[in-house]
């Protein structure tokens, strides 16, 4: 039977996000009037979903799962300044041509799409939560389109697809099941 041992490591996730959030707070009041409240939660965002998320995978002992995250955000890294630098597509502010795709909408969307590919679905949604807020804060604040943050929630989304496993913390599953009188005892072992 498989036991819900998931449930310590969002919990865990969960505090240091929040720590590593509230110690990211130590930005000046001057730059945040300066950037808006929105763009600098967002830019907090982009640091403390991705180290919060490691972190909380080398507590649990999850090193296969830290590995699996650093490899996805190097590809996300990579695909995302690698586009930034071929398109060069002008931001909405006008500020320089950088805008496609988001490099903060690709680093928080790969945390929250490895926490739900690796821990499951219901641990994931604080982290989609704050990449949405992250992306929605790109937008805002006129360094984004809708396109840019699309592409790169894809692309950190994407990452994930390729590197990313469910965790598993009991390689051995016995199983049973019983249908109209015939009876089924099943045994699992992954490698």
């Amino acid at each position: 039977m498989k036991s819900n041992t998931a449930s310590s490591p969002v919990l865990l996730h969960a505090f240091l996000c929040f720590i590593s959030i509230s110690l990211s707070a130590q930005v000046t009041s001057e730059t945040m009037l300066e950037k808006g409240l929105t763009q600098s939660i967002g830019d907090i965002v982009l640091y403390t979903l991705p180290i919060s998320t490691l972190g909380a995978s080398f507590i649990m002992g999850d090193t296969r799962g830290a590995w699996q995250f650093t490899k996805g955000l190097v590809l996300t890294g990579i695909i995302t300044y690698g586009l930034k630098q071929g398109i060069n597509k002008e931001r909405p502010d006008m500020s320089n041509n950088n805008s496609f795709p988001s490099g903060h909408t690709s680093v928080v969307f790969h945390s929250a799409g490895y926490i739900h590919k690796r821990y499951g679905f219901r641990y994931s949604v604080p982290a989609y939560a704050l990449a949405g807020f992250t992306a929605a804060s790109r937008i805002d604040s006129k360094k984004h389109d809708i396109l840019d943050v699309l592409a790169g929630a894809a692309i950190g989304l994407g990452s994930n697809i390729l590197f990313t496993t469910e965790y598993q913390r009991e390689h051995m599953e016995l199983t049973y099941n019983s249908f109209k009188g015939n009876h089924m005892i099943g045994f699992t072992y992954k490698f």
